[in-house]
Order: structure tokens, then sequence, then C-alpha cells
């Protein structure tokens, strides 16, 4: 069973010096941010709409450990109005260091403010960005002032010195008009503080099996908290689920109506396949715009950028678990898109490469599923040579296969599938782009295939 993001906090902070309520909240503040009288625990907003948090960050941390802490960071900067910079000569700032567990104050206190990541235990994304929305004001979901109605604390199997820990935070906490969250990283887990092992502390409701809980990172109704706490001008949503469907552009959702919004899927694991589909524009388009970046801000590497001029944009395969895709449209431009999590792949956007099965040219692996999409500029077709295939042979390929798709001049897409052992002829797209989608199933494997490409006119 994968733990929480609370269970690891609870964990670490046993032996915490610090004096701490609800198990990882530095004890100064009485109040949360949720019911702030006069907003003097919210961070101040600046004209320009922008919340500043100014931070230091340890030396004592390793570089591969602060890069996962400023990517927990970024995503705040991508989604939400908040930006967490380095401090200069700010006298309000959090001060990130490994002190003895895994916690912060509740709010803005004034002057310096500890936030402690326990090195090593407490440097995941789960944790950090549930320490950094303690800072931004954020209690634990279940102490909402409604949380009778979604879940029953089993009072039984929590020991006298914790049951505080389930307390109410107060008789009436501002909840924002947003539903409650049992996938908040702000929530506890089942089991938190049992006293019984495999007995629960927290019981959803109505139905018991929901889950409760995660340890990946912000949920998307804790993004929709923090713009709405902090009244962020942002059009954003966190995709969380291992595949969905998105949309964009003038619909009927009026939230949508506007010129710009931005998307960052995250899975827990593997990359992530994005393909578009019912992409609608007016016939003179000059200013729409779409880009996909490999990463979680719009300073990761880009895997393209589109415009309304160039026809539908392609598939794109990222290099990890986060994907940021951008739109901005005044012209009344629309898609929708789809995305699932696939265990390998890539994006191929140079001129010349070469793309194999995984592991060839020894036998591929069972139960596979692996995209790549190679993308030439605008006006040039993808050409693919094959110096190898061989699969296993099935009637209508419905075992392994490898499925060629590629974009048309008129906006559809173009696929074949293939299998068995066979001589493979050189393809030439019809438009800018092919995807190479291989499917393993789980029994009888062959050497798989391997395939040049290069650009041409």
């Amino acid at each position: 069973m994968e733990e929480d993001v609370f269970s690891i906090i609870a964990n670490h902070n046993k032996g915490s010096r610090k004096l701490i309520r609800q198990g990882d909240i530095a004890v100064r503040l009485s109040r949360s941010a949720l019911s702030c009288p006069g907003q003097a625990c919210f961070w101040p907003k600046s004209n320009s709409g922008i919340v500043i948090i100014p931070y230091t960050l340890s030396t004592d941390y390793s570089r591969a450990d602060s890069a996962v802490i400023r990517s927990a960071i970024e995503e705040y900067s991508s989604l939400t109005c908040i930006r967490f910079v380095e401090r200069k000569t700010q006298t309000d700032y959090i001060q990130i260091r490994s002190v003895d567990g895994c916690w912060s104050y509740l709010g803005r206190i004034g002057g310096t403010q500890d936030l402690s990541l326990l090195n090593p235990g407490c440097i995941s994304k789960g944790i950090i960005q549930h320490e950094l929305n303690h800072v931004l004001g954020f209690v634990h979901e279940h102490t909402r002032s409604d949380r009778d109605a979604y879940v029953d604390i089993i009072w039984t199997y929590i020991p006298d010195a914790y049951k505080s820990n389930f307390e109410k935070s107060l008789p009436d906490t501002n909840n924002l008009a947003l539903q409650y969250d049992y996938t908040s990283v702000m929530h506890y887990g089942r089991y938190s503080f049992t006293n019984v092992p495999g007995q629960p502390t927290i019981v959803s409701k109505p139905d018991a099996a929901v889950p409760i809980g995660q340890r990946h990172g912000l949920s998307s109704l804790d993004l929709a908290k923090i713009n709405r706490l902090y009244q962020c001008d942002i059009c954003s949503f966190l995709l969380c689920e291992l595949s969905g469907t998105f949309h964009s552009g003038y619909t009927s959702s009026a939230s949508l109506n506007r010129p710009d919004c931005l998307w960052l899927i995250r899975v827990p694991a593997n990359k992530i396949f994005l393909r578009f589909f019912a992409v609608t524009a007016p016939s003179v388009c000059r200013t729409d715009h779409m880009v996909v970046y490999d990463g979680a801000t719009k300073s990761s590497p880009v895997l393209f950028n589109a415009t309304c001029r160039t026809g539908d944009p392609p598939p794109a395969v990222s290099t990890g678990s986060l994907m940021l895709v951008e739109f901005w449209s005044n012209e009344k431009t629309s898609f929708s898109a789809s995305y699932q999590s696939v265990v390998c792949g890539g994006t191929f956007t140079v001129v010349n490469g070469i793309v194999t099965s995984p592991g060839f040219p020894t036998k591929y692996f069972p139960s596979t599923d692996c995209k790549w999409s190679i993308v030439a500029p605008p006006g040039y077709k993808v050409q693919i040579t094959f110096t190898s295939f061989a699969l296993e042979l099935s009637r209508n390929c419905v075992y392994d296969y490898l499925n060629i798709l590629h974009g048309s001049r008129i906006g559809s897409s173009v696929s074949a599938k293939y299998c068995g052992s066979k001589k493979m002829a050189t393809m030439v797209s019809t438009g800018n782009w092919v995807l190479l989608d291989f499917h393993t199933d789980r029994s009888v494997h062959s050497t798989g295939f391997q395939v040049k490409y290069t650009w041409v006119r």
C-alpha cells in the first residue's frame, strides 16, 4: 500500500523538538488564512496581481535535492499568481532548511520563518507542496468545518495525545465555496495516527472505499483553492489522472472564454503522450498559438510551438512525468486534446534520427505501450525507412503491433497497423509529422523494429 504524504511526514516528525500541532504546523499563529481577519496572515499581493514570497534555500542540500525543491516551487509559478522567489533584501521570508522533520508555520508570520524539510526523508514533491500550502495559510483538509458530511473520524483508534489533530480548525471555516477534496495534498491518510495497525482513523462517506490522501503533489482542487483564496486572475488547470481529455477556446463553458490558459499534466510516473483533435479556427487567423513544454514551467524545453497557420498541432511525448500546455487565442479558436501515461517513447524534432523498439535487437518487453512523435518543420514531410521489422504475427495484428499515423494537409490523420516479419516499404508522411504507436501483449515476443527517419520536401 502506497503511503500518503502525511503518513511520511508524521513518521519523520516523531523526534522533532519543535512545538507543532496537527502533526506538522509550527505553533505560533492561532488562525488559518482561510479565516484571517483583515487578511493579516496572507502574503501581500503587488499592484501587478502577483504574490511574492521570498525564500532562502540551505546550501546543505545537494544539487539533486535542491532541484526537487525548486521543481515543486515552480508549479505554483506556472499555475497561480504565487511566486516563490529567492530572497534579496526582503524582511519577511521563508527559510527552507533541514531542521528536524517536515513542518512549517501557518501563513505569513513576519520576519524570518523556518520551513523544515529534513534531508533525507522530506525531499519529495508531495511533502514540499504540503508544507508550502501551510505557508500560504491552508490547514489540513479533514479539519474543515463541513468535514462531517464527507468523512467519519474514528476516535476509538486515535490515541488521546493525538486527538487534537483531528479537531476542526474553527467552528466555521471559509471553505471557499469549493467541494471537499479527498485527494488533496493537505488531507491526512486513512490510517493517520492509528493505535491499531490496519484500523482507519478517517473513513470517507458515504462510500468508505473512496481513496483518501496521496503523495504526488497538489490536486486540481488544491490549485483551485489557491487561486480563489489569493484571487489570482489566471486560467489554469492541473490534470493528475493517468489519462484524460481537456479542451479550450470559445466553448459553452464561460470560464474558458478567455484568450490565455495553461494546463499542467502530471502523472505519477513514466511519460505523457498528448494528442490533439477537433481543432477549429477562423478562416483568417494571425495570432493564435499553442506551446507544449517538456516540464512544468515555461522555462522547460519546448516540444513544439504551433500557430493556427501551421495546421493541427502534432502529437507529443514528454521525457518525464510533467508536461505544460499553453494556449493563447483571441480569434475564437478552440481545440480538444487527450493524454495518457506511457512507459516509453519520445518526441523527435531534429532532421535525422533512429527509433527502435525497447530492447532491440534483443526481444522487446511484454505488456508495453510506447509512442514516438517525429515532427518536421512546416513545409517538410517525414520519411521513414525500416532497417529491421519482426513482431508477433496475428490476424488483424491484435496482439503485438506497430501503428503508424501521420497528419494530413487537411487536419485529419492516416493510420495503418503492422505486425509479423516483413520487409517494410519506405514511407513519406502527407503532413509534417509521424506517430509510431507500439503495443505488445504478455506473450510471444520478437526482436522488434528499427527505423531511420529524415525530413524531405
